[in-house]
């Protein structure tokens, strides 16, 4: 229990990365597959999915964003947006989390009692994932954070990875060996948070 509760303390948000890996890319694979496959989700629905990005194909997915948000931002504020695009890239590799809205839509439709709960459902489950995920490779060695250029990034991943359109793209998780130490993390009364009855 003490190994997972380290687990959690440590796990933390990096934003400077470099392309060096700890791992084989077989125990990266090892490490997603684990975790997507044993995220609890509701009803067993299993919705979350998947897409690792890996070296060239890593690369390619932060330099056509830097091309998407080239036309989106402002000339004067581009200079920030490309330091910070170009960190992520010098990443080893990005995994991109989806949820499938036909598996969700599918149990919305043979549980209609519930079904306004389940793309709230999936959206949990997703979450977990990403944590899970997070953890793992933390605990392999890696750095990441969570980053969101989605709907913007969409159609560059459907047109460039053949992932299907039912595959709502949630987030995208760069990672990479640490070059730098996180800040200093904030935290409210633990107090405020949390109630207990006995």
């Amino acid at each position: 229990m003490t190994s997972l509760i380290n687990a959690i303390q440590q796990r933390r948000t990096y934003y400077t990365l470099s392309a060096e890996a700890p791992i084989s890319d077989a125990e990266i694979i090892t490490l997603a597959e684990t975790a997507l496959k044993h995220t609890p989700s509701a009803f067993n629905m299993q919705s979350a999915r998947l897409l690792v990005l890996l070296h060239q194909q890593h690369l390619k997915f932060w330099r056509e964003l830097t091309e998407i948000l080239r036309q989106v931002t402002p000339e004067e504020k581009f200079q920030s947006t490309q330091d910070k695009i170009s960190a992520f890239s010098k990443a080893y590799g990005t995994i991109l989390y989806f949820d499938d809205t036909s598996t969700v839509e599918k149990y919305a439709a043979q549980f209609s009692l519930y079904k306004e709960n389940f793309p709230v459902w999936a959206a949990q489950a997703n979450g977990m994932l990403q944590s899970n995920l997070w953890m793992l490779l933390e605990d392999a060695g890696f750095g990441a954070s969570l980053q969101h250029y989605n709907p913007l990034v969409d159609d560059m991943v459907y047109q460039n990875w053949g992932v299907p359109k039912n595959w709502k793209l949630i987030a995208q998780m760069p990672f990479g060996k640490p070059v730098t130490e996180p800040g200093e993390k904030a935290f409210l009364p633990i107090q405020d948070r949390i109630k207990v009855f006995s």
